[in-house]
């Protein structure tokens, strides 16, 4: 098969929670370049609605539906407007996410399990969702946003969020546990782990006040240098396409270089 037949995607059917900003709109922007009709899904319809409505300037298919990953009855109605507006799934990106900031020895239990709800109950249960429909159609594509912060710990001056990594961690191993047992159904199941990327829910570190921290940051990326959009959405379409057809189960680090050392 020829590479452009591989990393094809035309016509197929994505949903990307968290798409109306930041990683999640690079990743949405990707796979609608590369043909795929898209669902922008986030607690806040505004944004994406303003990213369907530029995405559909390419082209494709878009859809914009209002959902808090926290809550059941938004997951389930994500999956039924996708049902109803084009019959199926065959892509399924889980980007959606919260933190929360606060000192490690005063971090509120309630602020925990809103993380977790999010990062972790609502990627499981929108995932085993997706794969029942998958699963009926011959396969699909799972892919799970994690962070270089699933794997290791944060400086509390840098990333006071103890939750936030525990989160991350816990998705890389679902990810692994559902690669395992749904590539049965070929449902392939691999995650991305980005670094440093200048989104939304990183712009604290670039006030003014931030700079010493900000340096010290920058100084331990190898590429010295942080994210961009090109960066990622390239890897997202490669993960949605038949070019991935013998990965399941991967972690994936994006991150300048910084998980090497």
């Amino acid at each position: 098969m020829h590479v452009k037949e591989l990393l094809d995607i035309s016509g197929k059917v994505a949903i990307v929670t968290g798409g109306g900003r930041g990683i999640g709109k690079f990743i949405a922007t990707g796979l609608a370049e590369a043909g795929a009709n898209v669902v922008i899904a986030s607690r806040k319809i505004d944004t994406c609605t303003a990213v369907s409505d530029e995405l559909a300037g390419l082209g494709v298919k878009t859809l914009a539906v209002k959902c808090d990953m926290a809550k059941d009855e938004d997951i389930a109605a994500l999956v039924g407007a996708t049902m109803e507006a084009f019959g199926t799934v065959d892509i399924l990106v889980n980007n959606a996410g919260v933190t929360w900031g606060a000192p490690t020895l005063e971090f509120p239990l309630d602020r925990w399990d809103k993380v977790f709800a999010v990062n972790v109950r609502g990627v499981w249960s929108l995932s085993q969702k997706a794969a029942v429909i998958m699963k009926d159609k011959g396969g699909g594509k799972i892919i799970n946003i994690s962070s270089i912060f699933g794997s290791r710990g944060s400086i509390e001056e840098v990333h006071p969020a103890v939750a936030y990594n525990s989160s991350k961690a816990a998705v890389e191993v679902l990810t692994k546990n559902l690669a395992v047992k749904l590539a049965r159904y070929k449902i392939y199941v691999n995650c991305i782990a980005p670094g440093f990327f200048r989104t939304d829910m990183m712009e604290y570190i670039f006030k003014p006040e931030m700079k010493p921290i900000l340096d010290m940051s920058l100084a331990q990326i190898p590429l010295v240098k942080y994210g961009q959009e090109d960066d990622i959405k390239g890897l997202a379409v490669f993960l949605a396409s038949r070019a991935s057809d013998f990965m399941t189960g991967a972690i994936i680090p994006v991150d300048g270089g910084l998980g090497a050392q």
